[in-house]
């Protein structure tokens, strides 16, 4: 069975000394002797137990107003969108991984790439993707793919959000392709196998697009696509689908999505379902495309992604079947207009707003970040992302009302 194991003794070795340990007891050795024994105290009944966590509970403050965004997003989500999600027919153990078992879960990815295709402007989208950062690297992965490797360096924006920044980081050292990030895109992209920037970009900036003489890459949030441009100019546009439906769950899980030009739709990762007719000629979905190494020959996969998110999917395709085109973009114009409103007021009272074109999100210049977002934690508002001593992120969406705009004034 030898033969089986992943490290041999000569790798364990090469790793142990990579971090400075001589054997894995050194290594285990470092574990804090109090994490060892967790004292839990005496066994519970149902009802007690029950009472414990309710009072454990209570101590949390979640009496907040929020005006963090950042790439999670405090949004309404009708209730009916869970009720559904959560039926056993969608729910189980294995629900990433069975979407050929079922027409109405295949039916279901199809409607969610339709749904993302609109959005984006875009030809053809997939099953979906892990989250918005690993859908950012597959993306430069397939433009790397697109070049056929007559190049082997990527140009990204500085204001990509920066755990996608981290996530492309690690996908491209692993293929070894170099990044160059930059401020403002230069005039000749000819060197360079593709583009990524963010849009609107992590600060909140709706940048205006043009197209690159490269393949390019745009990182979109569908909620402001809800009233601004899609990004036509695109070749492929990624992204996270957390806006449309999905709770801020501490940060996930979450899903990505991936759209694309027509012509490049081969080149993408993960799985795309189709629509087509039976023998008798009645309408079926059928998984249409599979990219990976489990369905073709190895050499051929594009990617390793080994599933879509396919209940997340479905959350976010009825969340958007609900609200419909009126209401979704409703959510978009309320968001916005409570930005602007804020913005607006902070000025008032000498705070600078530093974007010139924003959704919903913007950046402020303050004396003190720590004690500017401090004083507005002491009145229960939670007032947006320190980037620096002197810069807050701020963010509002629909879940924002007057009176808490009014609020984080009184309060700063």
């Amino acid at each position: 069975m030898n033969k089986f194991l992943a490290h041999t003794d000569n790798i364990r070795k090469e790793m142990l000394r990579e971090i400075s340990q001589a054997s894995l007891e050194d290594l285990f050795n470092q574990v804090p002797v109090k994490c060892k024994d967790f004292s839990v105290g005496n066994p519970l009944s149902e009802l007690e137990a029950q009472r414990k966590i309710k009072a454990l509970a209570r101590k949390n403050k979640t009496e907040y107003s929020c005006f963090s965004g950042g790439g999670v997003y405090n949004k309404f989500i009708p209730a009916c969108v869970n009720y559904v999600a959560q039926r056993f027919e969608f729910l189980t153990a294995y629900t990433p991984y069975q979407p050929e078992i079922s027409q109405g879960t295949l039916q279901v990815i199809y409607e969610y790439q339709t749904m993302i295709s609109r959005l984006t402007g875009m030809d053809i989208a997939n099953a979906s993707m892990y989250d918005g950062g690993s859908a950012c690297a597959e993306a430069v992965l397939m433009a790397h793919r697109i070049a056929r490797g007559k190049k082997n360096k990527v140009l990204v924006s500085n204001k990509l959000n920066p755990e996608y920044s981290e996530v492309v980081k690690t996908y491209c050292w692993a293929q070894d392709i170099e990044i160059e990030w930059f401020e403002e895109l230069p005039q000749n992209t000819a060197d360079y196998f593709a583009v990524l920037i963010q849009y609107p970009d992590y600060f909140g900036e709706i940048p205006e697009l043009s197209k690159p003489d490269t393949t390019f890459i745009v990182c979109a949030n569908l909620s402001a696509l809800s009233i601004i441009k899609p990004p036509v100019e695109a070749d492929i546009v990624v992204g996270d689908i957390q806006p449309l439906g999905i709770g801020m769950n501490f940060g996930g899980p979450h899903a990505g999505f991936m759209a694309c030009k027509e012509a490049y739709m081969r080149q993408m990762p993960g799985r795309l379902v189709g629509r087509t007719v039976d023998k008798e000629g009645n309408q079926a979905f059928t998984l249409t495309i599979q990219t990976r190494e489990q369905h073709i020959k190895r050499e051929k996969a594009t990617s390793n992604i080994c599933s879509n998110q396919s209940l997340i999917a479905l959350s976010a395709t009825l969340y958007l079947s609900l609200m419909g085109e009126e209401g979704f973009r409703e959510t978009g114009i309320i968001s916005a207009n409570m930005a602007h409103a804020l913005s607006k007021m902070l000025n008032g009272k000498g705070i600078k707003t530093l974007n010139k074109n924003f959704f919903n999100e913007f950046v402020i210049e303050v004396p003190d970040s720590d004690k500017f977002l401090s004083k507005l934690k002491e009145a229960n508002i939670l007032g947006g992302i320190k980037l620096d001593s002197r810069h807050i992120l701020v963010c509002t969406t629909e879940m924002n009302t007057e009176e808490e705009i009014v609020n984080y004034i009184e309060a700063v």
